[in-house]
């Protein structure tokens, strides 16, 4: 019966059938996409899709490539454990789309890059774009291992898939359209993806709003259960999440996230023209707030059902991230291939993000490592060149995912991953976009002072986590499960993992309850602000920026802060812009960026 414990059916037939047809549908579009671009073989069709993208399509990339199959397995975890406080992520897309389309988007965009780290060479020096080039990678190395094997390990163990045999096939069709089809591959891929991911979470509301007699029960139950208590205003940085924590240091995690990433900004600066680039970030914002929204109330709905008897204490599965999988084969086994869209959802998600990254990494590898070097690549070379590196980084993401299986609760490590790396980084482009005077030794030494903080931080907490007192798990009961492993009880479950809680009861130092427990969701904060800070101090110290012409649109301008730019006049904001900009001093790093536009349409056009 529904919902009262016990072992849950496995695959039907039908479900391998509507699996595999995603999987193989997704494979089509990149071949389709392939052949319809067979003849425009140039690096700035394979890299940016020719910059001739339009705002939804981009915006709907945007929104599955951060989606992942984490996303899909774990907000709804996290919901069921701690509650729906994850909604207020809402607020935090709101800011962050704000900041990124009225400050980054136009900076970028204006300087016609490629790479993002293409600005850190602009403003500081070359030495500082290699190391933030190199922090990216790393970061989405793990990042991307990650994403391959949480959902992967969750789905083998409740519906008995082959676990490295799905690993390597994602893999797999990843590379097939990434090195085939290129950017326009992905995006094109991630909007069917995206659309699967929306199904597979409405199959599992819809199902459970009959079982529990309408959405109303559901909410009724949530309410009891203390899930819908998500305002807490204490304003202790050491609690997993308040408002202050979700709204100010999740808004600043997904900045960094968003603004700086170059999976994201790949996609932005891939549109025809400015308005659609900043129109993509807020269609986008509307596609974050829809999925977390979903994301949300599946784990509403799965408290609704497992409220007198949670898998997870009555030993039904192993780890809160197989809780979802575990209620999709509870209560959809009797409707054939439901439960194999919901496995689709969760590698539509697996496969967005994997093929993101791919992307993503080939182009600042050939862009800061090869293009510095080799200069003079013919147009096959460079074709060729790109589909190798895409098959050399899917094998280097589907390796890394034995180091993921290292990481613990993948919703909570995902994010740290970013917020370790991308804080810092974040707030070297900030102490270059809005002061003049910092200089690239202030820069540098800023960013590693703010990385090693955000690294001892992150990788402390997650040697010694933060107490229930700090992360607030709600009680869960089994009084209605129909066996237990002892007497009935109620309990809170907690969110470590047994490796986890094992270091805890060996020993912990005094700093694990101080220093280590700060919020995970400040990490990116922490970084940025010891970033500022100190590059700030370290350059007035060491003189400055000596460099007294300087290109105006390597900095914010008033005219980008406006708050909306209209797809059809977008064309004639940026003629006043660059009409503004010959009025200024430092052209001679503009004509530097006017030489490097025209060799890029050269080789287009080659």
């Amino acid at each position: 019966m529904v919902g009262t414990g016990g072992p849950v059916a496995t695959f039907s037939v039908w479900d391998y059938v509507v699996f595999a047809v995603t999987i193989v549908g997704a494979a089509g579009v990149g071949l389709f996409q392939a052949i319809r671009g067979r003849k425009e073989s140039s690096s700035d069709e394979f890299l940016l899709g020719g910059r001739q993208m339009t705002a939804v399509p981009v915006a709907m990339s945007l929104t599955a490539s951060f989606m992942s199959g984490i996303t899909v397995i774990g907000t709804p975890a996290e919901a069921y454990q701690f509650g729906a406080a994850f909604w207020l992520f809402g607020i935090s897309y709101t800011i962050m789309s704000t900041i990124t389309a009225e400050i980054f988007v136009p900076l970028f965009y204006r300087l016609g890059i490629t790479s993002a780290y293409e600005y850190l060479e602009l403003r500081f020096s070359r030495p500082i774009r290699l190391i933030g080039t190199s922090m990216y990678i790393i970061q989405t190395a793990l990042y991307t291992g990650l994403v391959i094997y949480a959902p992967a390990l969750a789905l083998n163990q409740i519906t008995g898939l082959d676990l490295w045999g799905v690993l390597v096939a994602t893999g797999l069709v990843c590379i097939l359209y990434c090195s085939l089809g290129g950017l326009k591959a992905v995006i094109w891929t991630d909007v069917l993806q995206m659309g699967i991911m929306l199904a597979g979470f409405v199959a599992v509301i819809a199902r459970g709003a009959v079982i529990r007699g309408g959405l109303g029960q559901i909410w009724e139950d949530a309410g009891q259960g203390g899930r819908l208590k998500a305002f807490d205003f204490d304003p202790d940085p050491l609690k997993r999440h308040t408002f202050w924590s979700i709204v100010i240091g999740g808004s600043i995690m997904w900045v960094a996230i968003y603004s700086i990433n170059q999976s994201q900004v790949q996609r932005y600066i891939s549109c025809k023209t400015l308005g659609h680039a900043k129109m993509s970030l807020y269609v986008n914002m509307v596609g974050l707030w829809v999925t977390v929204s979903l994301a949300v109330f599946s784990g509403l709905t799965m408290y609704s059902i497992y409220k007198n008897c949670d898998p997870l204490s009555n030993g039904d599965v192993s780890a809160s991230d197989q809780l979802l999988p575990y209620l999709v084969m509870d209560i959809l086994e009797d409707y054939p291939g439901i439960p194999g869209l919901f496995v689709a959802a969760a590698y539509s998600g697996t496969l967005s993000t994997v093929s993101s990254s791919i992307n993503a990494l080939v182009a600042v590898t050939v862009e800061d490592f090869i293009f510095p070097v080799w200069k003079n690549l013919t147009p096959r070379q460079i074709s060729w060149l790109n589909m190798g590196l895409s098959v050399f980084f899917g094998g280097v993401c589907i390796g890394m995912a034995g180091v993921a299986s290292l990481m613990g609760r993948v919703l909570q490590a995902a994010l740290s991953i970013f917020g370790m790396i991308s804080g810092p980084l974040l707030g070297l482009y900030l102490l270059g976009m809005l002061f003049r005077t910092p200089n690239s030794t202030g820069g540098l030494l800023g960013m590693v002072i703010g990385l090693v903080l955000t690294l001892w931080v992150g990788i402390g907490g997650q040697v010694y986590p933060p107490t229930a007192d700090k992360t607030n798990p709600l009680p869960l009961s089994t009084e209605g499960c129909n066996n237990t492993m002892s007497s009935n009880y109620t309990t809170t479950t907690p969110w470590t993992t047994s490796a986890s809680l094992t270091t805890q009861s060996s020993f912990r130092p005094d700093i694990a309850d101080s220093w280590y427990s700060l919020s995970y969701v400040y990490l990116s904060l922490l970084g940025m602000l010891v970033t500022i800070v100190c590059g700030l101090l370290i350059s007035a110290i060491t003189g400055g920026c000596k460099q007294k012409k300087m290109n105006p649109d390597l900095f914010v301008k008033k005219s980008d802060l406006i708050c909306f730019s209209f797809i059809n006049k977008s064309e004639t904001t940026d003629d006043k812009e660059k009409s503004s900009t010959d009025h200024h001093m430092g052209v001679h790093i503009s004509a530097d960026l006017d030489i490097k536009n025209l060799e890029r349409e050269k080789s287009t056009k080659l």
